[in-house]
């Protein structure tokens, strides 16, 4: 309640709730070109691949879920973010071209060139993204 909170000393929701720096910075995947710098990036690193439906409501509580598992330590790793409603095609070309099943949510880690790791759904929020440094 609000008004006793102010009137009674109680903290403000800025006070209360300390602002979590993210440690996750998304890499909007919107070109089919975007592919193959995905697939030669991942010659020197991992590269992650994050399928989102912003409609479903699974895919926004996962997404949620996902950006909380980033800490300082995985700050370095490159995510891109596939909008799958507005980039249906690009979603397409990633399973043709890493060879896994469309499924959404679903998170994607390449390496040399293919995919070595995929998770759909509730699962992609039991990943342990250290594994992909």
């Amino acid at each position: 309640m609000g008004i006793f909170n102010s009137m009674f000393g109680g903290k403000s929701d800025k006070e209360s709730k300390p602002e979590k720096k993210s440690h996750l910075n998304w890499l909007p995947l919107t070109s089919l070109e975007q592919l193959e710098t995905i697939k030669n990036e991942s010659n020197t690193e991992a590269v992650l691949i994050f399928k989102h439906s912003t409609r479903c409501g699974i895919s926004s509580m996962v997404i949620k879920q996902f950006e909380k598992l980033f800490t300082e330590e995985h700050k370095g790793l490159k995510v891109y973010y596939l909008d799958l409603l507005n980039y249906r095609n690009i979603s397409d070309e990633v399973g043709y071209k890493f060879q896994v099943m469309h499924q959404s949510p679903q998170l994607i880690a390449v390496r040399n060139g293919v995919s070595v790791y995929d998770a759909a759904h509730y699962d992609i929020t039991q990943t342990n993204l250290s594994r992909f440094i």
